[in-house]
């Protein structure tokens, strides 16, 4: 045993002695209202003795290896088990965040286009395209310029 409680020895004899002798003595003993009651099992005491175990060597356990082995595969199907149990949550969690990905994309492109749109507008409108070309001295042609066709075949326009 490594700890072995150990019990003072006390004797009764000095108690009766004493009130024997001298009872008030006892008496003023069991009545002074600041002395503490004793604590269970405060006689008791407890030595540790060391042990060393540094020159032994362990011999190894038949039976060890195949309780390791089985707690593994065993704690290898729970995590197969919790992983197949939570696929499907958390692909659906996946796909929504997807979604709104795709969903948010699709708000900035539209607002892309509606701003190219209103680009275009302004760059295709008349007043813009008589400035520029005012700048790049694009006039309208004059009367002689222009040949009309009536619709003959053999009528065709030539470039001077």
């Amino acid at each position: 045993m490594a700890t072995m409680p150990a019990f003072p020895r006390t004797s009764g004899a000095d108690d009766r002695s004493l009130s024997s002798v001298r009872p008030s003595v006892t008496a003023r003993r069991r009545r002074d209202p600041y002395r503490l009651r004793p604590l269970p099992q405060e006689d008791v005491f407890f030595f540790c003795k060391q042990i060393d175990n540094s020159r032994l060597d362990r011999e190894p356990d038949p039976k060890a290896r195949g309780v390791a082995w089985s707690t593994i595969g065993a704690a290898c199907v729970a995590v197969v088990a919790l992983a197949a149990a939570t696929f499907p949550a958390l692909s659906s969690t996946l796909a929504g965040y997807k979604l709104e990905a795709l969903r948010a994309e699709q708000r900035h492109l539209v607002e892309e286009r509606r701003s190219l749109e209103f680009e275009e507008a302004i760059a295709l409108s008349p007043d813009r395209v008589r400035v520029l070309a005012q700048k790049h001295n694009l006039v309208p042609p004059a009367n002689g310029q222009v040949i009309h066709l009536d619709g003959d075949d053999d009528a065709v326009a030539m470039v001077k």
